[in-house]
């Protein structure tokens, strides 16, 4: 995600150091982000504007020697993240806002072997981080607010759409959410209620089509809290509550069916079928974009 991360700063005008412990991903950043740019439809003046702004770095003390603002996105592992974040601490100015893209990993896990823990926190974009407006800002309960602000409007300031996670929990807002759906339809299939497909479809074809312009609580607002406590008293009770992740998750794991790279997951894919769906998702994200330019979810005349 680094290199869309980069390329969001570059376009909105600053100037952007990139490092990477893996010589050939770094040398690719620059063709990488020029492809995302075109793909985004930018003309060439503004792409090379952007690689303009962008160095490369042979290390990160080089890259966060002179930073306003770094930003981590390495693998989702917590010993790595801290381990790169005590490093940032050595080298990087000491009023630098430090930065840690993870999905779910508490921010303060990551970050509280740090002595300057009042200027770390989270930033949680969402892949790809160049298409997908949000990114979650995660204070801990060490971060002093002003600097959570700060990293908050230089977000909107590069054209994203920021929101403040106040408490830092597991997951912030985003994947607590997205992974309560994922739960109840695994559980769907688990029990033989419906084909995977059927859940895909169902979402697909009817709640999924308004979601881009009309959160849940807006939703629930729109239909009354009294109808929506009364349909929460007839199907909540039923819904999967498991703590831990569905056994039937192992089973999958167990037969070989690991996912569409391989052909096969909950469903049965084809050769190409990968490629394709990337190539859907990311058109579907241009659209969205050229309809939604301010990142909001809102349209006028929704009804």
């Amino acid at each position: 995600m680094g290199h869309g991360i980069a390329l969001t700063f570059a376009r909105a005008g600053h100037g952007v150091s990139v490092v990477d412990p893996a010589p050939e991903m770094l040398e690719s950043v620059p063709a990488r982000v020029a492809e995302s740019l075109a793909l985004l439809g930018a003309e060439q003046a503004e792409i090379d504007a952007a690689l303009a702004r962008l160095t490369l770095c042979p290390s990160l003390p080089d890259a966060v020697a002179a930073a306003d603002v770094v930003f981590e996105a390495a693998p989702e592992k917590l010993e790595l993240k801290q381990a790169i974040f005590a490093e940032i601490e050595g080298h990087a100015p000491s009023q630098a806002i430090l930065a840690s893209n993870t999905s779910v990993i508490q921010i303060s896990k990551i970050m509280g072997g740090l002595e300057t823990r009042h200027r770390a926190l989270g930033t949680h974009w969402w892949n790809p981080p160049h298409m997908i407006p949000l990114v979650e800002v995660v204070k801990t309960e060490w971060t002093d607010p002003a600097l959570a602000r700060a990293m908050f409007d230089l977000l909107a300031g590069a054209g994203k759409t920021p929101v403040m996670v106040e408490k830092d929990v597991p997951g912030f807002i985003g994947n607590r959410l997205q992974h309560a759906l994922w739960r109840e339809a695994v559980s769907l299939v688990e029990n033989g209620i419906c084909s995977a497909k059927a859940v895909d479809d169902v979402v697909k074809a009817s709640f999924g089509r308004r979601l881009a312009v009309l959160g849940p609580l807006e939703n629930a607002d729109l239909v009354g809290i009294e109808l929506t406590q009364d349909i929460h008293k007839q199907v909540l009770f039923d819904l999967d509550a498991r703590p831990a992740p569905s056994p039937y998750l192992q089973e999958l794991r167990d037969r070989g069916r690991t996912g569409m790279a391989v052909g096969a997951g909950f469903r049965d894919w084809e050769n190409g079928d990968l490629a394709a769906t990337k190539e859907r998702v990311a058109d579907h994200l241009r659209k969205l974009e050229a309809i939604l330019p301010d990142g909001s979810g809102h349209m006028g005349g929704e009804t």
